[in-house]
């Protein structure tokens, strides 16, 4: 059984830890070599760290634990996608999916217990928000996901489209990309391979761009304030006008672009019209669109359009010069696929 008065030593950052052992009057470059340990080597027992002395071993299991997510569920569709179902410590459950590209593997992370943003498409919105996932909690996903598979290195790429709005837990993701992205004792996943999507809090934006090196991916859905009102209520505090401006500005690395994810909704925001106002709203930024038609979920009164008004939507933005995907999300059959995610239909 844990010692409560433990701490998880994951959720230190080498800030804190260096700090913690200047406290110990240990030096600050065992920090990295502690981190080291957690990160790329995966231990779950502070003993097996052998490059430190004995001593330093048994004061960090005096002070610290290590701690892996309970995983309640794994289920795995007939596409190979793989939705694991966690377990907090408080009892509450999040979600991860695992999915398989053509040679690598990316990974959903969640980043809060449920959302506070009411999407109308989106099943976690039915959750409501319960809190925001600790740096520890969000980290965990890739560590234990990592620690599952027989490739470990097979795994990419990761996105922050999980469960959760992550610009809304700032000080947590960015925690949790500064481990994911440390090459010299975190998971040295490259900036341009990590993903974050945001139903558009301008506010954040620039932070963002200061702080980290990912990819920035926004949730638009709609190319008038009056439909992605309707289906995303952020929009009324931050209409799309102000939540483009911040996208002007974000600064993007050499060669890249903000992706645009635009959920197709039958008779919602599928039409041709719909099409030419996001070509003409989108010119001025360096972008590039993820048309994502709607995934079903019970409860839901919204509709698939049928292929024939995907394809239009799509070519419609390709003659004006846009490069577009569909996004055929994977692992629908065990609501894995975006906007399904609800932990096993939890609630608060």
């Amino acid at each position: 059984m844990l010692n409560p008065k433990k701490q998880n030593i994951l959720e230190l950052d080498q800030n804190a830890l260096v700090s913690w052992l200047d406290d110990q009057g240990v030096a600050p470059y065992r920090a990295n070599q502690i981190l080291k340990w957690l990160y790329t080597r995966q231990t779950d027992r502070f003993d097996r760290m052998t490059d430190l002395s004995s001593d330093l071993r048994a004061r960090l299991a005096d002070f610290f634990t290590i701690e892996r997510l309970t995983t309640v569920h794994i289920a795995t569709s007939k596409d190979g996608t793989r939705k694991y179902v966690f377990q907090l410590k408080d009892g509450k459950r999040i979600e991860s999916v695992l999915i398989p590209e053509r040679d690598h593997y990316t990974l959903c992370i969640s980043s809060q217990v449920g959302c506070a943003q009411d999407c109308g498409f989106c099943l976690t919105a039915q959750i409501g928000f319960q809190r925001n996932l600790s740096k520890a909690e969000i980290v965990c996903q890739v560590r234990d996901i990592k620690n599952d598979l027989k490739e470990p290195g097979s795994l990419t790429n990761l996105v922050f489209m999980g469960m959760g709005e992550p610009l809304a837990n700032y000080q947590n993701l960015v925690a949790a990309i500064q481990i994911i992205t440390d090459g010299s004792f975190g998971f040295g996943f490259a900036g341009r391979r990590v993903t974050v999507s945001t139903a558009g809090l301008p506010s954040r934006l620039a932070d963002l761009g200061r702080d980290t090196r990912v990819n920035l991916a926004v949730s638009l859905n709609a190319a008038d304030n009056d439909t992605r009102s309707r289906l995303m209520p952020i929009n009324r505090k931050f209409p799309i006008e102000k939540l483009l401006a911040a996208c002007r500005h974000f600064p993007l690395p050499g060669g890249r672009r903000i992706t645009f994810e635009y959920v197709l909704i039958k008779d919602v925001n599928d039409s041709a019209d719909d099409a030419h106002r996001l070509a003409k709203l989108l010119r001025p930024i360096k972008s590039k669109i993820n048309l994502i038609p709607f995934n079903s979920h019970q409860g839901c009164l919204y509709q698939r359009p049928n292929e024939e008004i995907i394809l239009r939507f799509q070519n419609i933005l390709i003659d004006n010069n846009y490069t577009v995907m569909i996004r055929r999300s994977k692992g629908q059959d065990i609501a894995a696929a975006c906007g399904q995610l609800a932990a096993n239909g939890q609630r608060p």
